[in-house]
Order: structure tokens, then sequence, then C-alpha cells
């Protein structure tokens, strides 16, 4: 895929199927994922979803640990996409961003 394409804008119908995978079992993580998609679904790139597509490979608990920031991602998660989505992630107000 090239640059601008996964700098591009998702479609309303990826980002359909992306929230409903996104869908966990955690109270905690639907909330944190629930407030992401009230700030960002406008605005958020292939590049972004497809990070976020990886996250969602991980179990329940171990997603949590690296949005409250116990665990850091390694492996293929080692990215600066999926560093970048886990801050996104992670704010709480939008005055923090």
């Amino acid at each position: 895929m090239t640059d601008a394409a996964e700098e591009a804008l998702i479609d309303e119908r990826a980002l359909s199927k992306l929230r409903w995978r996104c869908r966990r079992g955690l109270l905690e993580n639907d909330i944190l994922i629930e407030r992401f998609f009230e700030r960002y679904e406008n605005s958020l790139t292939v590049r972004q979803a497809n990070a976020l597509g990886l996250l969602m490979d991980l179990g329940d608990n171990d997603l949590l640990d690296l949005l409250l920031q116990r665990k850091q991602p390694s492996g293929e998660l080692a990215t600066a996409d999926v560093h970048q989505l886990l801050s996104m992630l992670r704010i709480q107000n939008p005055q923090e961003a």
C-alpha cells in the first residue's frame, strides 16, 4: 500500500467494520475505545485503522495493559503507528492532545 493510500481516510463501510471488531469483553477497554471513536472517527486514516486492527488481535487483558501503560508494545506491535495510536487511545480530554 502506498503512503498516500495509508494516509487516506477510511471509508464509512471500513469504519463500521472496525467499530464492530473493536467491541471488547472488558468494560474498561470498551470505554477507552468508544472515547477514541468519538474523537477520531471522522479523521481516522487507513494507517491508523491498520494499527488499531493489530491491537484488536490482542486479548482483553493485554490490550488493557497497553492502554494503561503497564506494558509497552513489543514484537510486531513495536511500530511507530501502534505507538501513535496508543497515544490517541490514551488521551482522556481533547485539551491533553
